[in-house]
């Protein structure tokens, strides 16, 4: 018998003042049982860091949210949909292979890429050269230490404040505070 993905629940206060978008989210999370806790929270923090698209790009109508994730490999781990029902942003996290990337920025407006794992650096080079001509695609980098320390605010039932300045986000809750420089790589 399969084991269930575990259900996580976030309240997620965002302040994105480099995007004047201010908003709260109440947010479930199911954790696949080979997903780790950093996974999970780097979803989240990728979910915070591109919220204000929901305004951007769709005016306030569309559907910000999480994907299957490893349930469902061609479902993206974070979404932002329109009205009509098309992907404006795919949002994976890890290291995808090529072939998914690229089918990724097919199906969608713009894609972005959040790495996190200390092999980052060893998985871009392999693909950089691959990818190059993806103008929808971004890649980001959060540094292994960052990504390990948002772990520890994990909880099954989250009150996260998030605030972006400056392309940081510091991201708070009663079990301390972690802050997040993501590095643009491409």
């Amino acid at each position: 018998m399969a084991i269930k993905s575990t259900i996580y629940k976030a309240n997620l206060s965002i302040a994105d003042i480099d995007h004047n978008y201010y908003a709260d989210h109440n947010l479930t999370l199911a954790r696949h049982p080979s997903e780790t806790d950093e996974r999970m929270m780097v979803r989240l923090v990728a979910l915070a860091l591109n919220a204000h698209q929901l305004q951007d790009l769709c005016n306030g109508d569309g559907t910000l949210g999480f994907g299957a994730g490893l349930s469902d490999p061609d479902n993206p781990d974070v979404h932002l949909t329109d009205f009509t029902g098309a992907k404006r942003i795919w949002i994976e996290v890890g290291q995808p292979e090529e072939k998914p990337i690229t089918k990724a920025c097919n199906k969608s407006d713009h894609m972005l890429v959040y790495c996190f794992n200390h092999a980052a650096e060893i998985w871009w080079k392999g693909l950089e050269g691959k990818l190059a001509r993806q103008e929808k695609l971004e890649v980001f980098r959060l540094p292994t230490e960052v990504s390990q320390s948002l772990a520890d605010l994990a909880e099954r039932s989250m009150q996260l404040q998030a605030t972006i300045q400056e392309g940081q986000l510091t991201l708070s809750s009663d079990k301390g505070t972690v802050f997040v420089e993501p590095i643009r790589w491409k």
